[in-house]
């Protein structure tokens, strides 16, 4: 008989995960029941919000309890099906979670069970330009963002899943579009594969020089990843009327104590317009982000790179990798 392993959480975080914070268990397959699908999931995406739900207290998405299995967005594949509009067989986006196996509802449950057409993208790109990835840069930059011909753009996290589209986009719509990653090899992929104006390296001496040198009109969109010192060196930077969109504070999740922050007085001299963003608040602009993001990937106007680590009981350290910065690109864990 088929066993499901399933990686849980064993316990809270004091800081930066460790391997102890986790782990494996195995556990029959389970059941579908009334309208419910059994599916098998083939890749897990590995995103910086999962830290986040391994703190307790208010969040902006609601805590994991310990023992449960840790969360997360899979392309699997039916193995069995109590609703008529999925058969074995077919491919889903599914919320999988850290697991062989999963039972998940299609719609209307949030997130819905959805069938993936892999002759539009491989398997892959729905967790990445098609999935969380894409429709985060999708809105954030094209909603939110008001990107604007001849702006100046600054993206931290240039060679990451959601950095590395926004970057894409903004060069699109003809932006000068400066990138922030670490190291001189992410910082070249950058330039040269994605396509950034220019990329610098947030971990060379030097690095806020740098930044202002590369942005010698000030910046006028910040579409912040991490926040702590990069978006300390971006703020003095940021132009009259400027926008910054907050998809991501990497650098201070794993922090035991608040970041002290930027000094908001230049947010009311400079009339910033700051906005934390949530892609869950956005769901009626998600199927057009696919189709558009679907449509460029094809065309080769997009281009992407995935960071695969096979085996699910290594996904722990994978994600931990993630949060230092180790990932080159979307990270994700195949099934083996």
């Amino acid at each position: 008989m088929a066993t499901n392993r399933r990686i849980l959480l064993k316990q809270r975080p004091k800081g930066m995960p460790t391997l102890d914070d986790f782990e494996l268990v195995e556990t029959p397959v389970p059941t579908p029941g009334p309208g419910e699908v059994l599916v098998r999931n083939r890749f897990l995406s590995l995103d910086p919000y999962m830290r986040g739900l391994m703190d307790a207290g208010k969040s902006y998405v609601t805590p994991l309890e310990l023992g449960q299995v840790m969360d997360g967005a899979t392309v699997a594949e039916v193995v069995a099906s109590n609703d008529a509009g999925f058969a074995p067989g077919d491919t889903v986006w599914a919320p999988g979670r850290w697991q062989d196996y999963a039972v998940c509802k299609p719609p209307p449950s949030r997130p819905p069970l959805r069938k993936i057409d892999t002759k539009l993208a491989p398997p892959t790109a729905w967790l990445g330009p098609l999935g969380l990835p894409g429709w985060t840069a999708y809105v954030g930059l094209l909603n939110l963002a008001e990107p604007r011909e001849g702006q100046t753009i600054v993206v931290s996290s240039a060679c990451g899943a959601v950095g590395g589209l926004v970057g894409q986009l903004a060069k699109s719509r003809a932006l000068h579009t400066v990138g922030i990653a670490g190291g001189q090899q992410k910082c070249a992929y950058a330039v040269e594969a994605l396509g950034f104006d220019q990329c610098i390296d947030y971990k060379a001496e030097g690095f806020a020089a740098a930044l202002a040198e590369a942005c010698p009109n000030g910046i006028d969109i910040d579409f912040e990843n991490v926040g702590g010192g990069i978006l300390q060196a971006v703020w003095p930077l940021l132009n009259m009327n400027a926008r910054v969109v907050v998809s991501g504070l990497m650098a201070q999740y794993n922090l035991t104590k608040p970041w002290p922050g930027p000094d908001l007085t230049w947010l009311l001299k400079q009339r910033i317009s700051i906005r934390g963003f949530i892609i869950t608040d956005h769901a009626t602009s998600i199927p057009q982000a696919i189709g558009d993001m679907a449509r460029w990937l094809a065309e080769g106007k997009i281009k992407t790179r995935d960071d695969i680590t096979v085996g699910l009981e290594r996904a722990p350290e994978a994600f931990i990798g993630m949060l230092h910065g180790k990932n080159f690109g979307k990270t994700l864990v195949e099934f083996a």
